[in-house]
């Protein structure tokens, strides 16, 4: 008799480290899944909006983090100018791995995306598109109530916005020098807000602005203290 209780600790004690492997074969079952989805695929997102600065881009991005960007529209939104615009970047290992975790979060864009309230203020026509060697699903969308799909619109729309801070950059540094000191105003304080993702994409022609003698000190100590906080400001 008085071996029961420790028969029943031992049959307890299996059963609890059988509950506890499955658990951890399905977190790592789950966790490759995710990773094998991501192999090989690609992640769109595009926004246009007539009137606005840009008024297209689009932002694309392989499984590996390498990022083809390219948008149209007026230099900004006070000059006539306009420029077509494309670069290609790589994103940072922590950025490239939250959008596919995201993208699998929103069931890559199958289904409903948009809210469906026409009452809501229009913001842009955005489209998310996923393609692997299995899937190939996209959704247009004013807003969407999924927090998965919010969270990727703004992580996109903060690399956009660092990638276009790099457009007017090149741009003025080579035309209009004098316009750099309100242009790297506004991208300073856009990146203390924390409104721009990925500020190291655009390293090189803040580094080439700080290097020239020819532009206003000012100007270049600005340029540097952004880059002293794309490895802060450029992780989301």
């Amino acid at each position: 008799m008085s071996k029961k209780p420790e028969s029943r600790s031992r049959a307890l004690s299996a059963r609890t480290a059988l509950c506890s492997f499955l658990l951890v074969s399905a977190y790592l079952v789950a966790g490759a899944a995710i990773t094998t989805a991501s192999d090989g695929a690609s992640i769109s997102f595009s926004l246009d909006f007539p009137n606005s600065s840009p008024e297209h881009y689009q932002i694309s991005v392989d499984s590996d983090g390498k990022v083809h960007y390219q948008s149209s529209g007026r230099i900004s939104p006070d000059s006539d100018a306009r420029d077509d615009y494309e670069t290609g970047v790589t994103l940072s290992d922590a950025t490239r791995t939250r959008i596919f975790e995201l993208a699998a979060q929103a069931h890559y864009f199958s289904g409903k995306v948009d809210s469906g309230n026409k009452k809501l203020a229009f913001t842009g026509a955005k489209k998310l598109v996923y393609k692997d060697d299995k899937r190939n699903s996209s959704a247009e969308y004013n807003f969407s109530t999924q927090p998965a799909v919010q969270q990727l619109t703004t992580l996109f729309q903060s690399v956009g916005a660092t990638l276009e801070f790099g457009r007017r950059l090149t741009y003025y540094h080579r035309y209009q020098k004098l316009a750099l000191d309100d242009e790297t105003k506004h991208m300073e304080d856009q990146a203390r807000s924390g409104d721009l993702a990925e500020i190291k994409a655009v390293a090189p022609i803040l580094q080439k602005i700080y290097d020239d003698t020819s532009v206003m000190n000012v100007v270049r100590a600005r340029c540097l203290r952004i880059l002293q906080m794309a490895p802060v400001a450029g992780h989301r």
